[in-house]
This record gives C-alpha cells, structure tokens and sequence, in this order.
C-alpha cells in the first residue's frame, strides 16, 4: 500500500513539473501576431511611393528587320540609325523620417533622375529634390517640395533584431501602392557582392520589383532596413534583402548635413587570413584582415604599417574576418586619430593612425604586364622569368621592384587559381630575385611540419597579395 502511494506521490509530481515546464515555454516565447492591422493603418502614412523619369538616348533600326541579339552585324549597324530621345520611367519606394517632408531611399531608384514625383499615403503627389546620394551604401535622401508637415516614422537598432523576429515591409511593388507583407528575419550578415559595404538582413517578407527603397519595420514600428535586393530576377521568392538601419543612419546623417558622405580611409588593400597564412603566421586562428599592399604617403604609411600585417583590432574593435574592417573603418569620423593592433612576426603591436578620407583618396595604379621568355619551376607546376626593367616601367611598379613573372601555369599546379602576368616577390618571407630562390624556399616549406609554402605576388591590378599554399 505504501509502495502505491509512493508511485502516485512520484507520479504527482512528473506531471506537476510537465505543467511548469509547459506554462514557463508559454509565458517565455513571443507570440504570433494575430493582425498586422494596427501597425500598418499606423505607418502606412510614412511610406512613400517614388516614380522617376529621365531622358535617354537610342537609336532607331533604318532596316526592314532585325538582326538576332549577338549578331556581328547587330553593333555594326547601330551607327546608321537616327538618334532619337524618349522619356524613361522607374517606380521604387521611400519612407519620411522628418515631418519636414525629408525621404530615404535608395540611390539606383532615383540615379540619373531628372523629375522627382513623389506620392504619399496613395493620395497627394509632390516633386521632391535630392539632397545627397551615396552609390556605394546605395542610400539617397530626397525632400518633397511642399511646407505641409507629413507623418515620420524613426530609425530602430538593427542590431537588436534576431532571426526568427516578425517583420513588415510596406512598399510600392510593380507600381501598385501601399502594399504591406509579412515574415521574419531569416539570417544576419548578408555579402551578395553588391558594394563594399554590405552587411544585409535577409527576410522572406515578399519583396518585389518596386519595393526598392521601402521599409523594413519591427514589431515596434520603427525603421530596421532598407529593403534593396532581390534574389533572381522573376520576383519574390521569399528571399529579399534590406540595408541595416544601424548602417544607414551614418549615411543618411552625413548626406543630410554635407550632401554628400565622409567616409573614413585607412589606404591599404586587405585579404582574407587563410588557415595556411595564420600556420605560417604563426597565428592561433584564422582572424584579421591581412594587409596585401599600403598606399604610399596614406594614413597606414604615415604609421608604418607594413605589407604583411594583419589587422587584429581597430579602434579597439576586434575584427573576425576581412570584410569587416572596411565597414568599420567607413564608419569612424575622418581625421579621428584611432588604435590599430597588428600582428607581425609572431607579436600584437600597436600603431596610432590619423584616417583620411576615403572620397578624396587616390586610388592604386592598375597596368597590365607583358610576357618573354621563363623557365620551368617543376614543384610547382609553373613557369617563371626574371622581372625586367620593361615589366617595371609598364606596369608603374618601384624602381628596386624584384620577383619572377609567372609565364605559364599548369592545371594542376597547387596555384593554379593564380594568372599568368601574376609577379612573386616574396616566399617564406624572403625576397625571390632569382629561381634559385624560390627553389630554396621550396625546399623549406617542404622539410617543414606544416608544409606550407607562403607566397606574396603582385596580381596583374598590381595588388599585392598574400597566397598560402599547401604542398604535397
């Protein structure tokens, strides 16, 4: 009998526990949204639609017929046609932050506009004047020509938003108006390769031709992207992105002040630390962003930082991977005096650098190289000569420049992702002035335990460039 009352008593308590366990997931998750009416009616006022027009170019076919796109003869006989100019439209999206009628959207909706309309809450239209745009973050703000004062809405924190939280976008998709959809953040950090400043949140809130420019809003209401991108070309197939508010403040900020962005400007040209560089680097892990080449007489020169260095941690920010540091850098005040660490020859050291800006900055010359006769490096698969004073003059390199050219590259030489025209210069961190000393370095890498051979090349943009490269 006592055992019994012990098996309800357990009992009892199992399920007791199932109730708290269920009640506590319950009062903990978010719940699903039962209308997004409210919150709409509510920003509906703020989103804008945008339709543009400008004057293009073409020219008329003087033939009964057409030639078939690629023909030989279709540029040949472009030339006989009569220009003729037309009026070209574009529809995209925007949104009001100021009651002053100030409008953010992006810089390709409005790009070589010469009118402006503006339509807000599908009602009224007003022509609206740039104030300032940025291809780079594809980021314009605009300002309707009226003194009437207009419902805004604000900027949230994008970095608070997770993945999972509900979204709405509210845009004007092929034209139609006010248009609201729903979903949620479905991943962070997006590169598409679009501008060098990318850092998207992706949603699968149905984005579509049209919603460019348009608002991306939380829960709260408040702005947190952007929406910029679709993936594909035949509409949503719920995979959209949107520029960070957090990112976009900064521009817009400075687009509303100056008209135009200050962008910070370290001067130095970056690549991804591979597993192979940080062996060799002795580096616990693969982090940083490795500096390729240094502008001269840029902000890193003035501080000496060096080809080779690899940036740990900027204005005491640490940098994970490469393609952080370039936003990061874009985003601090020009003239800023920061601290940079830098790893080098197997130490953290610090460098105090004065940025520039990057608008105003000169840019890395860009030559081609020209090919004679090499000589076959049979370990690696490629054949190499001399540089010669001809290579140095053509391609604008330092008088004292030394390396080997690569002439030929075979296809399954361990770098065979390198061009021909490529130039080594360096190997084990050694100077290669003649094919005897990459042979030695070879050699090294070799009877290493890592056997990894670490190269520095100049690509054929000269860019300098750090290649590590397993060995069999």
């Amino acid at each position: 009998m006592l055992k019994n009352k012990m098996k309800f008593k357990n009992l009892k308590i199992f399920f007791i526990s199932i109730i708290f366990l269920n009640f506590s997931f319950l009062v903990n998750a978010k719940s699903v949204p039962e209308s997004f009416a409210d919150l709409a009616e509510r920003l509906m006022p703020s989103v804008v639609n945008i339709s543009t027009t400008q004057t293009v170019v073409t020219n008329t076919n003087p033939f009964p017929f057409e030639f078939p796109p690629g023909s030989p003869f279709e540029d040949m006989f472009k030339e006989f046609g009569t220009p003729q100019k037309r009026k070209a439209s574009a529809l995209g999206s925007g949104f009001i932050i100021d009651a002053k009628g100030i409008v953010i959207t992006n810089n390709h909706v409005i790009k070589g506009a010469e009118d402006i309309i503006v339509r807000v809450d599908d009602d009224e239209e007003y022509k609206a004047k740039v104030i300032g745009a940025d291809p780079l973050s594809d980021i314009a703000v605009l300002k309707i020509d009226s003194t009437e004062k207009f419902a805004a809405v604000k900027f949230g924190n994008s970095d608070e938003a997770k993945i999972g939280d509900w979204v709405i976008a509210i845009g004007n998709p092929f034209g139609l108006g006010g248009t609201v959809t729903s979903g949620i953040v479905s991943a962070r950090n997006r590169d598409l390769g679009m501008n060098r400043y990318e850092d998207f949140i992706q949603t699968d809130a149905s984005i579509n031709v049209g919603n460019s420019g348009g608002p991306l809003f939380d829960m709260n209401g408040d702005v947190i992207g952007i929406n910029t991108a679709i993936l594909g070309r035949e509409g949503s197939i719920g995979i959209g992105f949107a520029i960070p508010s957090n990112s976009a403040k900064k521009v817009v900020e400075q687009l509303i002040e100056f008209g135009e962005t200050k962008r910070g400007w370290l001067g130095v040209r970056i690549q991804f630390v591979t597993k192979e560089i940080a062996d060799v680097e002795k580096l616990d892990k693969p982090r940083g962003a490795l500096v390729a080449s240094v502008a001269d007489n840029s902000p890193s020169d003035k501080a000496g930082i060096k080809a080779g260095d690899i940036i740990l941690e900027f204005n005491e920010v640490l940098i994970k991977e490469m393609k952080e540091l370039p936003k990061i850098v874009a985003q601090t005040a020009v003239g800023k005096n920061v601290e940079v660490k830098i790893w080098r020859n197997g130490k953290e050291i610090s460098k105090k650098i004065k940025l520039g800006r990057l608008e105003t900055s000169e840019d890395f010359i860009e030559k081609k190289p020209k090919e004679t006769t090499d000589t076959e490096i049979e370990s690696l698969k490629i054949n190499v000569r001399s540089i010669e004073q001809k290579d140095i003059e053509a391609r604008g390199l330092a008088k004292n420049t030394k390396g080997l050219v690569i002439t030929k590259i075979l296809n399954d030489s361990p770098i065979n992702y390198l061009e021909t025209g490529n130039i080594i210069i360096e190997a084990q961190k050694k100077t290669i002035r003649t094919v005897g000393d990459l042979d030695i370095a070879v050699k090294a890498a070799l009877k290493s335990s890592e056997r990894t051979l670490l190269l520095v090349i100049y690509n054929n943009k000269n860019q300098r460039r750090y290649i590590g490269v397993k060995l069999n």
